[in-house]
Formats: structure tokens, C-alpha cells, sequence
């Protein structure tokens, strides 16, 4: 039986001491990794929801759209970080009966709710800068530089404290991208502050606003996508189903055919696959397949795979082939023999 509990977001151990029926492996879980991202995460929360106060109230003091433009971000940034701190709580939860993968992809939607949060910033941040460039409004420059300049210092110390470590997950990046985005609004706003004291000419603080908010769109659309993709199943990069099909028929000795590729990400650097695999001989089958295994982890960092046997006769072809339809409730249509490893199964398929 495999026990298959997350507790953290690095690709972990995996060992294959035994193989009967199912998958007796031994997951090694260490809490590291996260312990550190809810640190920083919980310690960038603290910094940014107290400073947000402190924009607000200066951008309001002052009249400057920058500056409430950036505390603007600075909510959602508040918001986002308290986010990612419950997914990485809620991602140290175990497996359990209704949701056997445990429940790190609650980090990926995070992630992606983040990216979504920030395309509606930017919207908004047109629309005022839009209605301040038709109106242009009196500004105080002196507190609107000072501000800046404070949420600047602020910004670049969480940025810091995120980009530390594990900086390529999927909930860190989206928290990070809030801040990265806040960072340039605070550099808008201080250009914005000294151009109004030297000229006296407000609209460049719509503008240097709106200029900030691309910016930032680019980043949350690069987040969205990455998110997105995860939520549907996509294949990682560099896992292919192509490229491990040609990767095992070439460095694995005794594979005749592999089929019926399925890899996905339950989240970022947790990568998971299943396959069927037919041996040169049915006598070789239980070796075939823990070489398989090994060579899917070392080579393609799959920490978890699901290797079934297709044994040296006919049979059906995979259900989720193109113009395949599902029977009876089942994923393939096949005679299950468990004499190997995880299914033996008949007959050659797809992969995908």
C-alpha cells in the first residue's frame, strides 16, 4: 500500500525496496522546505500589512494615484500572502480516504487565484488612471516621496526575504510577483513625487502608474498560465510522454513497448506518472519494471509512478485515445492481472 503524504515541496526520496501488488514504497518526508516558506511567508505578511496602512493613509494625504495604486497592490499582496500561508498549511495535511494525493494542489490554486487578483489590480489601475488624466488633481509631493520611498525600502526587504531559498514554487512565485509588482509601483510613485516637486506636472502620475501596471500584467500572465496548466493535468517540462516513451525504449534493456503515458504535477516539483510497459519477456516483467521506475526518477524526477504490465498477447487499446469512449465506469477497458507490478494488462495503447 503506498503511503503517500506531503510535507514538503521538493522532489523527495523514493524507494523501491519491494514491488508486489500496488506500490510498497517509502516515501521520506521532511518538513523543511515548507517550514521555511511559511516563515518567510508569515514574516513578509507582517511587514507588508503594516505598511500598507501607511501608504493608504498617505495616498490619500497626498492625493497621489501612485501611491494608492501601490497600496492597492499592497492589499491584494496582504491578501495573497495570507493565502499561501494557509496553502502551505493546508499542504502539510495527509492523504485521506477523499483526497488520496493529499492536498498540495490547494498551493497551485493559490497560486493561479493570485495571478487572477492581479489582472483585476491592473484594470483598476487603468480605469483611475484614465479618470485622473481627464481630471488631473492637485498633488503634495514632498508626502508622496517620502511614502514612496518607505514602501520602496519595505518592498525590496520582503522581496528579498521571498526570493530566498525555494523561490520556483508556484505559491512563492505568486506571492513574490505581488511584491515584485508593489516594488515597481514604489518605484513609479518615487519618480512620479520628484518630477511633480521639479515641474509641477501631475499627469505623470497616471501615467508612471498605468506603465507599472503592464509591467506587472506580463508577470501575472506568465503565473496564470503556469498555474493553469498544473490544474489541467499538463505534462512538466521535460517530461514529455513522447520523450519518455523514447528515453525507455532506448536505455532500458527488456522494454518491447511502452503505452498509456499519462504524467502530471499534483504541484511544482512534484511530478507523478503511470504507464504500461511490455517486456521483451513476460518472465522479466517484475525487473523490467523496477528498472522502468528507476530510470523515470532519476531521469525525469517522477517521484511517484504507477507501472503496469502489458503481457506479450492481444488486447484493447487505451479508453482515452482519441474516438475511445469510457465502459462500464473504467479508464481502460482490460482484464487486470496483478501476477507483477500494479496491472497486468494486455494489448498495446496510447500515450499521452
Amino acid at each position: 500500500m503506498c503511503s503517500f503524504t506531503f510535507y514538503e515541496s521538493s522532489v523527495m526520496a523514493h524507494s523501491h525496496a519491494d514491488h508486489g501488488h500496488g506500490h510498497d514504497h517509502d516515501h521520506s518526508h521532511t518538513p523543511t522546505i515548507t517550514s521555511a516558506n511559511e516563515r518567510k511567508v508569515l514574516l513578509s505578511f507582517g511587514l507588508i500589512f503594516t505598511f500598507m496602512v501607511v501608504e493608504v493613509v498617505g495616498g490619500l494625504l497626498s492625493g497621489s494615484l501612485a501611491l494608492l495604486a501601490d497600496a492597492g497592490h499592497m492589499v491584494t499582496d496582504a491578501a495573497a500572502l495570507a493565502l499561501a500561508y494557509a496553502a502551505f498549511r493546508f499542504g502539510q495535511r495527509g492523504a485521506d480516504s477523499k483526497r488520496t494525493f493529499g492536498y498540495l494542489r490547494f498551493e497551485v490554486v493559490a497560486g493561479f487565484v493570485n495571478a487572477v487578483t492581479l489582472f483585476a489590480i491592473v484594470g483598476w489601475i487603468v480605469y483611475e488612471a484614465w479618470e485622473r488624466f481627464q481630471e488631473p488633481q492637485p498633488i503634495l509631493a514632498g508626502p508622496m516621496f517620502a511614502v514612496a520611498v518607505a514602501g520602496l525600502l519595505v518592498n525590496i526587504l520582503v522581496f528579498w526575504i521571498l526570493t530566498r531559498g525555494d523561490s520556483e514554487h508556484v505559491n512563492i512565485k505568486g506571492a513574490a510577483l505581488h511584491v515584485m509588482g508593489d516594488l515597481l509601483g514604489s518605484v513609479g510613485a518615487v519618480g512620479a513625487a520628484v518630477v511633480i516637486y521639479l515641474t509641477g506636472w501631475t499627469p505623470i502620475d497616471p501615467i508612471l502608474s498605468v506603465v507599472v501596471s503592464i509591467l506587472v500584467l506580463r508577470s501575472a500572465w506568465k503565473l496564470a498560465a503556469k498555474s493553469l496548466h498544473i490544474l489541467l493535468e499538463g505534462a512538466p517540462d521535460g517530461a514529455a510522454p513522447e520523450k519518455i516513451e523514447r528515453h525507455l525504449l532506448e536505455q532500458v534493456p527488456g522494454v518491447a513497448a511502452v503505452s498509456h503515458i499519462h504524467v502530471w504535477s499534483i504541484t511544482s516539483g512534484r511530478t507523478l506518472a503511470t504507464m504500461h510497459i511490455r517486456p521483451k519477456s513476460d518472465a522479466e516483467a517484475r525487473v523490467v519494471v523496477r528498472a522502468v521506475e528507476r530510470e523515470l526518477e532519476h531521469q525525469f524526477e517522477i517521484e511517484h509512478a504507477t507501472v503496469a504490465v502489458d503481457w506479450n498477447e492481444e488486447g484493447e487499446t487505451c479508453s482515452l485515445a482519441p474516438g475511445n469512449k469510457r465502459d462500464n465506469g473504467h479508464g481502460h477497458d482490460e482484464k487486470h492481472d496483478h501476477s507483477a507490478h500494479g496491472h497486468g494488462t494486455s494489448g498495446t495503447g496510447c500515450s499521452h
